[in-house]
């Protein structure tokens, strides 16, 4: 059971395919890139870059350095492979026969 000093988080990793959400009990003012380090989901999935990933809690982009609070869901985001605007234009063209 988690003491006074520890506090519960997750950390969330997603494919098109497949979803892993880890919890964690961490020391409290644990940041982000250390959660994601001891979430053990770079080690699961190689194509997550420790340094270059883009984190955020709950749909909001944060920091590696952020301190994490108790409940916090830390989410490891995917590249896009596609830029949305452009995405959006393409089928509002493509939606008018202008593609």
């Amino acid at each position: 059971m988690a003491d006074a000093e520890t506090i519960a988080i997750e950390v969330a990793y997603a494919l098109p395919e497949r979803q892993r959400i880890v919890v964690l009990h961490v020391p409290a003012g644990t940041r982000a890139a250390q959660a994601l380090e001891l979430s053990g989901l770079l080690r699961e999935f190689p194509e997550i870059e420790a340094g270059t990933a883009r984190l955020g809690i709950f749909g909001r982009l944060c920091a590696g350095g952020e301190t994490l609070r108790a409940g916090d869901r830390l989410e490891i985001y995917r590249p896009l492979i596609a830029d949305p605007k452009e995405a959006r234009r393409a089928r509002v063209a493509k939606a008018r026969g202008e593609g």
